[in-house]
């Protein structure tokens, strides 16, 4: 079974210390558990952000990661809304799958390119969608996230085929100007807004009080006979070669874990990299190596199993950055199951048994049948 790593093109959020940012309004507490693309009534009774007929637009850049938008491609969208005036529309190009409603993101058109995503490299094709629609809307600015793979790439590589004014690593804008850390940071250096706008993680507030039309698009086909570039494909790798901080799937055990070999058969089954609690590598079930928490390793995985884990604060530090969370414990009331997304009241060897017994019976069922 091969693992996955963290997928390098997922920039991770880096707060701004101090750093202003666009802040249009607030509509009250919302219920964060159900993530950025969520609609719930209050979403839905935002107004329109323009309801004229737009004469010029205004375009944002960016990559889904597993049909989702992350917060510093979200802020990207929301510059170019909060910016546009009143008879300028947004438009929204996505890479890669997206299974949320980038109304709400504050694009009034959306192009979504989902035959480019993380594991397909395809630069060309990145570069012809853009440059075609950069001639149909001829917006008068450009919007990407800033980051060091994907939209930080891609947005170099396209101004410098375009030859376009651009400011790299913004962290401060209004209508006119955009502003860079300079001197080490400890001073900041401003010029006119450029076409290409590269941001910094939390440049914008992404919490808009407006809605975009939110009309889809089709992505242009490109036509390219002979390509510069050729994409090999993922190297497999192993779980237990995969580091702790480049993993995206992690099966992590505590003190609850009584036979290692049954969470390490777990992990195997499910192609996920190994983990640990302080207190499961001091008692020595698991080395120094696979330590998680604010004395161990920081880790940033998709998924994260804490199996027999209580949730002391130095382990929930080590997995703030993960997206899913699912704790199995016999404690309702472990500090776990504060963080967690999922939690499974039970014990830990009778449902890792459990679950290996499904993941095997599963993968059975959808191999095809030999004839004898």
């Amino acid at each position: 079974m091969n693992a996955k790593r963290v997928d390098p093109r997922r920039p991770y959020r880096v707060g701004p210390n101090g750093l202003r940012r666009i802040v249009l309004g607030e509509i009250g507490i919302a219920d964060i558990s159900a993530g950025p693309g969520s609609l719930g009534a209050m979403a839905r009774a935002k107004p329109l952000r323009t309801n004229v007929q737009p004469t010029g637009w205004y375009m944002a850049v960016a990559h889904a990661y597993r049909g989702r938008l992350d917060d510093h491609a979200r802020e990207a969208i929301a510059a170019a809304a909060i910016l546009a005036g009143p008879e300028t529309g947004v438009i929204a190009v996505i890479f890669g799958a997206f299974h949320e409603d980038a109304a709400v993101a504050g694009a009034d058109k959306v192009v979504v390119v989902d035959a480019v995503d993380a594991a397909r490299f395809d630069p060309e094709r990145e570069e012809f969608v853009i440059e075609a629609l950069l001639e149909e809307f001829k917006p008068e600015h450009v919007f990407m996230p800033d980051n060091l793979l994907g939209d930080g790439d891609l947005g170099r590589r396209l101004i410098a085929r375009q030859r376009a004014s651009a400011a790299t690593h913004v962290v401060e804008l209004d209508g006119k100007h955009v502003a860079v850390g300079w001197s080490g940071g400890a001073r900041m250096a401003d010029q006119p807004l450029p076409r290409f706008v590269l941001l910094q993680p939390g440049a914008v507030d992404s919490s808009l009080p407006f809605l975009g039309a939110g009309e889809m698009l089709r992505a242009p086909e490109p036509d390219i006979s002979t390509k510069r570039y050729r994409d090999l494909g993922l190297e497999p790798t192993e779980s237990g070669a995969i580091a702790l901080e480049e993993a995206d799937f992690i099966v992590s055990a505590g003190n609850g874990v009584k036979n290692v070999a049954t969470l390490e058969a777990l992990a195997q089954s499910l192609g996920a990299t190994v983990g640990a609690s302080r207190v499961a590598v001091d008692d020595g079930k698991l080395p120094r190596s696979k330590q998680i928490g604010a004395s161990g390793k920081t880790v940033s995985a998709t998924t994260y199993f804490a199996i027999g884990i209580s949730g002391a604060v130095q382990h929930l530090q080590g997995i703030k950055a993960c997206r899913h969370v699912i704790a199995i414990n016999r404690d309702a009331g472990a500090p776990i199951a504060k963080r967690a997304d999922l939690t499974v009241i039970a014990d830990a060897e009778d449902l890792m048994q459990a679950l290996i017994a499904r993941v095997a019976q599963a993968r059975l069922q959808s191999e095809p049948e030999t004839k004898a």
